[in-house]
């Protein structure tokens, strides 16, 4: 399996989803990027790691990381290996004492983890060519050609956008992917897949 390193660009509030964030992650060597909906929890502790803010008392991830320091466990790095359903599965590949140990994971926890233990974050290209979105630049414009997107959630409001004809969803999808609102995106994308199966 070729890994393909992700890097995260960063995380919005969620318009569709009251209460829930965005996580944008980046191809590192490339232009596709993947949106994650993820829970206010997992968004705040991602967001004071990122910002280099300590708390005043451990978080449920900082915990995670001095317990598994305390035991001489160390995350080598996360893989995002599987997209079944909309959601994203992950594993924290673990080492202590040259053993390699492998834990099933959310992503959003997956990821909150990868920046404490400062440990890579991958993908496969299966899961970048279903729900990445890809970023042209073509004449001093930035058009952005939105291929797929998901969540670490399933999302509510599945076919809230069945009103709308293809032409009307196509342009939808066209500016909230330009408006960088990846969830309005993701939703709308599922529509359009769900009407090619039929």
């Amino acid at each position: 399996m070729q890994k393909i390193k992700l890097n995260i660009l960063g995380l919005s509030v969620s318009q569709s989803q009251s209460g829930a964030y965005a996580l944008v992650l980046a191809e590192e060597n490339g232009d596709r990027r993947i949106p994650i909906i993820i829970g206010p929890i997992e968004a705040q502790s991602i967001a004071i790691q990122l910002e280099g803010l300590k708390p005043p008392r451990p978080l449920t991830h900082d915990l995670f990381k001095y317990m598994a320091s305390a035991f001489d466990i160390q995350v080598s790095e996360v893989v995002i290996y599987k997209l079944e359903e909309g959601i994203f599965y992950s594993e924290l590949i673990c080492v202590r004492n040259e053993k390699q140990i492998v834990i099933d994971s959310r992503t959003s926890d997956a990821v909150a983890l990868s920046l404490r233990f400062n440990c890579p974050i991958y993908t496969t290209e299966e899961i970048l060519e279903r729900a990445g979105i890809v970023i042209e630049f073509e004449n001093e414009h930035n058009q952005d050609d939105w291929h797929k997107s998901t969540t670490d959630e399933p999302a509510a409001g599945k076919h809230e956008y069945g009103k709308y004809t293809s032409t009307e969803l196509a342009q939808m999808l066209s500016n909230a992917v330009l408006d960088e609102d990846y969830e309005k995106a993701s939703a709308i994308r599922d529509e359009i897949n769900r009407r090619k199966k039929e």
